[in-house]
C-alpha cells in the first residue's frame, strides 16, 4: 500500500513530511510512490530543472532514512514523458512536437542519455530500491514529430510500436544500471492495445504495470479482464492505482471523501476477483495538479483524514463503525464525516488547523461577501458600480450596511491571517502565494475595494 506523494505542486517541507511519516505507517501504509518532479536536487547540466523551493541532498537523505526507519519502502517515479523538462528552453530541443513541451522525442540518441542521467542522479540518492516507477500515462503527441512520421510511414509501424518502443528504451535504460530494481509503468497507453502487439514488444518482460481509475464505481468486470489481459500477454504482475485525492476536479480545493473511499471498496471487489499472486500491491495517488501547468487542487493536510479512511478500508477489507472509530482515534478526530464537505471536529493530525480554516474559506469567504455585494438591496440599490464609479451616497443610506462591510473584512482578513501563519509551517511562501490568488484574494479583493469606495464617498 504505497501513498503516493505528488510533489510538483504544494511540495510540503521536509520537516512536515517527516512528522506524518509515523501517522501513514499506523494507518496502513507500507512505502511510498514519491514524485518529485522539479523538487528533486538535480546538480550539474541537470540543475536548471530544480525549482526555487526544490528539496536539498540533505533533507531528501533525512526524509529516506525516517521512512526506512517507520518500515516504509519508497518507489521513486520519475514523470516520462518530462513536461517539466521539455519547458525549458534549454531541452526544447528534444520535444517530440517543436511547440509542445508534451513528448521526449524518442529518436535522438541526446533523449535517451538525458533519460539516463536523470534516472542516475535519483538512484544515487535512494539506497536498496525494489521499485522504479517511470511513469509513460498520457504520452498525448507521440508519433507527431518529423522524425516519427517518417519512421511511421515504414512498413508494419504502428503509434503503438513506437509507444512500445519508448516504454522499452526507458525500461532498459534503468534495467542495464540497476538489474535488481523493476521498473514500473502507468499502464493507459497499454489499455487498448492488442495482445499480440503487447506480447511481441519484449515489454512485459521488463516492466510492471500500473491499472489505474480513480472512478467511485470503477468497472470491476472489465478490470478483471484486463488484469487477465496483461498476465496472458506476459506481466507477472500488476500493480492497482487508486485516489485519495486530486481526482474530483482540478481546482477542488476540499476532498470529498466518500467519493474516495468507494473508490477503493471497488478495487478491493477487483482484488478479491484476480489471482493472488499476480497482483504486487496498490498505490493510493494524492494529485497535487492535473499536470504541471495546472492550478493546484486540495493540499496534503486537507486531505490526510481522506487517506486515513482509504488506508484503513484497504488494510482491514472493508469500512466498518470499528474502522471509523479507528481512523478517528490516529486522527484525533470526534466526528468524521465522509459524505459532507463539512468536517465540523479540529484533529489533531500534523496539518490538522489548515484543514479547518479552509474548510472555513471554502464555505463560506465567496458566499458571504456576495451575500453582501450581490444581494443586499441597500448595496444593490444605493451604491452600485455606477454609484461606486461616482463617489455618489446618501449618507444616511451607509448606516445600513457600511459596519457590515467593515466588520466581514476584518474577520475574514483575521482568519486568512490565521491561515497563512498555518501554512507557513507546512508549505513554501510560492504555495501560499498560489492558493491564496486562486482561492482567497478574488472575494477578499472584491470586499476591501467596496470598503475603499465607501470611505471615499
Amino acid at each position: 500500500r504505497l501513498v503516493h506523494l505528488d510533489l510538483k505542486g504544494a511540495a510540503p517541507r521536509a520537516q512536515y513530511l517527516e512528522q506524518v511519516l509515523p501517522l501513514l505507517r499506523a494507518l496502513g501504509a507500507t512505502g511510498l510512490l514519491l514524485e518529485y518532479e522539479d523538487t528533486f536536487p538535480y546538480a550539474g547540466p541537470l540543475e536548471l530543472l530544480r525549482a526555487p523551493h526544490a528539496y536539498s541532498p540533505a533533507e531528501l537523505r533525512a526524509l529516506l532514512s525516517r521512512a526506512r526507519a517507520q518500515g516504509l519502502d519508497v518507489v521513486p517515479l520519475l514523470p516520462f514523458p518530462l513536461q517539466f523538462v521539455l519547458k525549458h528552453r534549454e531541452f526544447a530541443h528534444l520535444r517530440e512536437v517543436k511547440e509542445l513541451p508534451n513528448a521526449l522525442n524518442p529518436h535522438k540518441e541526446e533523449s535517451l542519455a538525458l533519460v539516463k542521467a536523470m534516472i542516475d542522479q535519483v538512484m544515487a540518492l535512494h539506497e536498496d530500491l525494489e521499485w522504479f516507477h517511470i511513469g509513460c500515462d498520457e504520452v498525448y503527441y507521440l508519433g507527431e514529430g518529423e522524425e516519427s512520421k517518417q519512421w511511421l510511414q515504414q512498413q508494419d509501424n504502428t503509434p503503438e510500436k513506437l509507444c512500445l518502443a519508448h516504454i522499452k528504451a526507458v525500461a532498459t535504460c534503468l534495467a542495464s544500471s540497476y538489474p535488481m530494481v523493476t521498473p514500473i509503468v502507468w499502464d493507459d497507453m497499454l489499455r487498448g492495445m492488442s495482445e499480440e502487439t503487447l506480447a511481441g514488444s519484449g515489454v512485459p518482460q521488463l516492466v510492471q504495470p500500473m491499472i489505474w481509475d480513480y472512478a467511485a464505481d470503477i468497472d470491476v468486470e472489465g478490470k478483471v479482464q484486463l488484469i487477465e489481459k496483461y498476465h496472458r500477454c506476459g506481466f507477472s504482475k500488476v500493480w492497482f492505482a487508486s485516489a485519495f485525492k486530486g481526482a474530483t476536479g482540478v481546482n477542488q480545493s476540499l476532498t470529498l471523501i466518500g467519493h474516495h473511499l468507494r473508490n477503493q471498496l471497488q478495487w478491493l471487489q477487483v482484488a478479491s476477483r484476480s489471482p493472488a499472486d499476480g497482483l504486487e500491491g496498490i498505490a493510493l495517488t494524492g494529485w497535487q495538479r492535473y499536470d504541471h501547468f495546472s492550478v493546484l487542487c486540495e493540499l496534503l493536510p486537507v486531505a490526510i483524514p481522506s487517506l486515513a479512511v482509504c488506508l484503513q478500508a484497504l488494510k482491514n477489507g472493508g469500512y466498518s463503525e470499528k474502522v471509523k472509530e479507528n481512523v478517528e482515534k490516529l486522527l484525533g478526530m470526534s466526528n468524521l464525516e465522509i459524505d459532507t464537505f463539512m468536517s465540523t471536529s479540529l484533529g489533531t493530525f500534523p496539518g490538522s488547523n489548515i484543514l479547518t480554516l479552509v474548510t472555513q474559506v471554502s464555505f463560506y469567504l465567496k458566499s458571504s461577501v456576495d451575500e453582501l455585494l450581490e444581494r443586499n438591496r441597500y448595496v444593490t440599490g444605493w451604491f452600485s458600480p455606477y454609484h461606486r464609479k461616482r463617489k455618489i451616497i446618501h449618507p444616511i443610506i451607509m448606516h445600513h450596511f457600511q459596519p457590515d462591510a467593515v466588520s466581514l473584512l476584518s474577520k475574514w482578513n483575521a482568519v486568512v491571517q490565521d491561515l497563512e501563519a498555518a501554512m507557513e509551517q507546512v508549505f513554501h511562501k510560492c504555495t501560499i502565494e498560489e492558493w491564496m490568488e486562486e482561492n482567497v484574494h478574488p472575494s477578499l479583493q472584491k470586499l476591501q475595494q467596496m470598503v475603499d469606495d465607501l470611505d471615499e464617498a
